[in-house]
């Protein structure tokens, strides 16, 4: 009874994203993992045992654009499209899983697509990343990002804390990023270490996210539009399409 009360409900979230223009779906048992979510979001996030992590591929034509992002009308483009938009869609699919699991009697947080809560540590409540990791979606580039086989990092996320009764049902999927420096190279300001991705050590280890706040800050400062995203343009698993 309980298995089929599991599979009814991923059948259900699986419907509502299929309707709502959601690309990816993933559900992680979170106590793997539950040192670091206590210590990134407290204990109010930790409490839950599982994540749904829902995600939205982003569109190839505005981000192959990139490499010419000093041109206004690409930083707008990529801006509107890829955060303002995609975002919006996340969270209202979100708050829409949120709902159903709630009038089903359990309960749900979602974490916004991409609200910073620690203006110290630059981050998230929660990670996206690894609730999409866990889920076994894809795993953590030397960019931090999340790569997925079918788009690389050119996907967007956003994640569902919740105590339903949910199968999960995905596994872990093992580093292949191999020797690629692509995304290392390509790097405006040398944010990566180049260091594989490894549960027991911080985001520090791989990426110095100060570099990118103060590159985005400086060009805010000069009254420019904040794009950069040349990690996402370069992975040759989002490029592999036109390679």
């Amino acid at each position: 009874m309980l298995y089929e009360r599991n599979k009814n409900l991923n059948q259900q979230l699986q419907n509502i994203i299929s309707s709502n223009g959601v690309d990816y779906l993933g559900i992680a048992d979170l106590s793997q993992a539950h040192n670091a979510i206590l210590e990134q979001g407290g204990s109010l996030i930790a409490s839950f045992p599982f994540s749904i992590s829902i995600g939205i591929s982003i569109l190839d034509s505005i981000v192959d654009l990139l490499p010419q992002r000093n041109e206004k009308a690409v930083k707008v483009s990529y801006r509107h499209h890829v955060y303002d938009i995609v975002n919006l869609r996340l969270d209202l699919a979100a708050s829409i899983i949120s709902s159903h699991l709630q009038q089903s009697g359990a309960r749900a947080f979602p974490i916004p697509a991409s609200k910073r809560v620690d203006d110290e540590r630059i981050c998230a409540s929660f990670s996206h990343k690894l609730s999409a990791h866990l889920a076994g979606l894809g795993w953590i580039g030397k960019s931090c990002l999340l790569i997925t086989p079918e788009h690389g990092p050119r996907v967007r996320w956003a994640t569902i804390l919740t105590d339903a009764p949910l199968e999960s049902a995905g596994e872990m999927q093992k580093d292949q990023c191999g020797d690629c420096r692509e995304c290392i190279d390509i790097c405006p300001t040398r944010a990566f270490t180049g260091k594989p991705f490894r549960t027991d050590e911080p985001r520090e280890a791989r990426y110095d996210v100060k570099k990118c706040e103060k590159y985005f800050d400086f060009m805010e400062q000069k009254n420019e539009i904040a794009v950069c995203g040349m990690c996402v343009f370069v992975c040759p698993y989002g490029r592999k399409k036109k390679i």
